[in-house]
């Protein structure tokens, strides 16, 4: 290998940038693939599982691995993107050897896999695994329980990895990819085992497994839904959009379904039981019931003020409904509708009432999806409002909704980026 590091952990390799040798970028690596047993003294790396810029995940042999330096990977610009299928004999170090239990050879004593550590051969292009950076179990009890002490030790020096573990740790994984936007850890954990994907999803946190649920594959989510106690499916339910939690529930049996609307707190089921009222693919099935509704008498500063909420997805930030009360929906009379754009333009204290726009009518809950898309092609907004034939406002579709529908079921894991073939393979490998 030309030049880098020549030994490194794991998880400092975690979304690291890999790049040609031009500098352009072509991914991120979420994985090292290692084949572990046979004649080999020390499992052999066999490259990096890296995902590329349509989040399509490729496999990058270490042969074609130039360099491991300054927080990035240097490849020699040739990578197959052909989806990455896991081989028998081959394991993921960040997806299945981090948390597992294993023990010092020397001793018997039980340890915790923290990290792992890998290292080049001279003068060869090979790397091996060769360090375990564990812990010990706890010691003492109750209030005065010590965590283990922390330790390096060589791979030779412990056993245990070939026996399957039923229960396994979660900690260090859920540490290493802490920072992924919840599409990002959604591609993580589709890509995981099923039984891995279980214990990662009973141990995120209700609301980060609600963002999470939210950006995974349908079969996905019903898969972790039923593997959750019905009271803690009810509370990730609760944390989900509306629309998505729905969304979910409709793929479920109907026994299923009733039961956890049930068990949901009613505040919170009502808007859920409202959406499934409607025929799947119009305007009333697709909208979220959570817009963001002022009445005409708020001022710039305040609708301003609600745009600046940081958890607010960026379509329904784009503009407010103005109706009178109640402002929960279905809403009192809909008056119409105020452009982010527009506020900007006018001084803080100006009433949100006299800057209306009432030439965008709204839509009606029944709208198909042919007419949703026409509807926002024409008057190119991101968010639209559905009110029903009194002018209640029932919500609003934003378009990344829209779009969910439109792309295939398989949109997430496709090597076409925006529907246009061969796309992907460009910004593959020339970095976008």
């Amino acid at each position: 290998m030309a030049a880098g590091a020549l030994r490194v952990f794991v998880s400092h390799l975690a979304g690291m940038a890999v790049f040609d040798p031009n500098g352009d970028h072509v991914g991120r690596v979420r994985d090292v693939v290692v084949l572990m047993g046979g004649r080999r003294r020390l499992p052999g790396v066999l490259g990096l599982v890296v995902e590329v810029v349509s989040r399509r995940r490729v496999f990058l042999p270490m042969t074609r691995v130039t360099g491991v330096e300054s927080g990035q990977v240097i490849t020699t610009g040739v990578l197959n993107i052909r989806r990455f299928e896991q081989r028998p004999n081959e394991h993921l170090v960040l997806g299945e050897l981090l948390d597992r239990r294993i023990s010092l050879l020397e001793t018997g004593e039980p340890v915790t896999v923290l990290d792992v550590g890998m290292h080049r051969l001279p003068a060869r292009r090979d790397w091996e695994l060769d360090r375990l950076f564990v812990r010990k179990a706890r010691t003492g009890g109750g209030l005065r329980a010590r965590r283990g002490e922390t330790l390096t030790v060589d791979w030779d020096a412990v056993t245990g990895f070939a026996l399957e573990e039923r229960e396994q740790g979660t900690a260090n994984l859920l540490a290493t990819f802490e920072q992924l936007r919840p599409a990002d850890m959604a591609n993580v954990l589709h890509h995981l085992s099923e039984k891995r994907r279980a214990e990662v999803a009973a141990a995120l946190h209700d609301d980060r497994l609600a963002d999470v649920l939210e950006e995974l594959p349908d079969d996905d989510q019903v898969e972790i839904l039923g593997k959750l106690h019905d009271e803690r499916a009810a509370v990730v339910l609760e944390a989900m959009d509306p629309d998505d939690a729905a969304d979910l529930l409709g793929e479920l049996p109907e026994d299923e379904k009733d039961r956890l609307l049930d068990l949901m707190q009613p505040q919170e089921a009502a808007p859920v039981r409202r959406l499934l009222t409607y025929e799947e693919g119009t305007a009333g099935s697709l909208m979220t019931t959570e817009p963001i509704v002022l009445r005409p008498d708020a001022s710039v500063a305040e609708a301003l003020a609600r745009v600046r909420n940081e958890d607010l997805p960026a379509p329904l930030a784009a503009q407010i409904y103005v109706c009178r009360p109640p402002e929960e929906t279905p809403t009192g009379k809909y008056l119409g509708v105020v452009h982010f754009q527009r506020m900007l333009r006018e001084p803080p204290f100006e009433l949100v009432g006299g800057l209306v726009d009432t030439d965008l009518r709204p839509l009606p809950p029944s709208a198909s999806l042919p007419a949703l898309t026409s509807y926002m092609a024409a008057y190119n907004i991101v968010s639209a409002p559905v009110v029903d034939e009194d002018r209640h406002l029932l919500g609003a579709v934003t378009v990344d909704d829209v779009l969910d529908h439109l792309l295939p079921d398989d949109w997430r894991e496709s090597a076409d980026v925006g529907g246009l073939p061969g796309l992907a393979h460009e910004e593959a490998v020339n970095g976008g």
